[in-house]
Parts: structure tokens; sequence; C-alpha cells
């Protein structure tokens, strides 16, 4: 079976922002960063080479595969800031309460789990952070953290 390739990294998340080159994406990804550290209470960790994580979780599918990935994060995009909310699709609920923040968002595009946002100065980071609090807590219901 194979293996995850995004894994935690000891690249530290301070040296990965700071070696972001635009400018005002390395200043918003020290927003998120400050933003998401208070959503979660989790110092970050490096994900692969481009995805700051908060928190983690282990997933069994019915085939047999498992691994551990982020429970929420983002990562600084050349393009577009990403960012990552698994909560959507764990309960159906909470991809209702998801539907109702984003259109209060700003401007935004959407993947599965996935929102991209090309600048902060787009969306309301109000709803941002409660987007972000709703899918960490989802998150935590539908896989409790261990300890």
């Amino acid at each position: 079976m194979s293996e995850n390739k995004t894994r935690p990294t000891a690249t530290t998340v301070e040296s990965f922002i700071d070696s972001v080159d635009h400018a005002r994406k390395r200043e918003e990804a020290h927003e998120l960063d400050a933003m998401f550290r208070r959503v979660t209470g989790h110092a970050p960790v490096m994900w692969g080479d481009s995805m700051i994580g908060y928190g983690s979780y282990h997933y069994r599918y019915d085939s047999g595969r498992e691994g551990d990935f982020l429970r929420t994060g983002f990562s600084p995009r050349k393009a577009k800031h990403s960012i990552y909310l698994m909560g959507g699709y764990c309960e159906a609920e909470t991809a209702k309460r998801n539907e109702e923040l984003l259109a209060r968002l700003g401007k935004h595009s959407r993947g599965k789990s996935c929102l991209y946002i090309n600048k902060l100065a787009d969306v309301d980071l109000g709803v941002l952070e409660e987007l972000v609090q709703v899918n960490w807590d989802a998150m935590n219901r539908v896989y409790p953290p261990a300890g």
C-alpha cells in the first residue's frame, strides 16, 4: 500500500513563510498563521513543501488505505491562498453551515475541501475565522483528538 506523499517535515513554518517571494502574500501568511493558531490552539507544522497544518488526524478508508493528515491549515500559493477546510466533508450540517458562511465571505473560489482567496482584503476576515472554527470543530467531533 502506498504512503501519503504529503507528510510533516522538519522545515519551520517561520522560515517557510519568510521565504514567500511576494511581500503581500508573506504578510498575509503571517496573518493567517495567527488566525489559525488562535482558532486551533495548535502550533503549526509544515506538511510537504508548502502546506501549513494545525493538528492532525488519522483516517482509514473502507479500502484499507489509512494515513495521517492535517486537520486544517493553509498554503500561501503563488496565485492564491489555499485554505484547507475538511469539516464539510465530514458532516452534512457543517457543509450547510459552510455554504451560509461562504455566501457572506467575499471574493473566493472553491475546490472539494479547499477555499481559494487571492488576497485577504477580498474577504471578511471575521467570516473566514468562523469558517475555520466551524470546520475545526467538525473535525474534532468526527476524529476526536487523541489523549
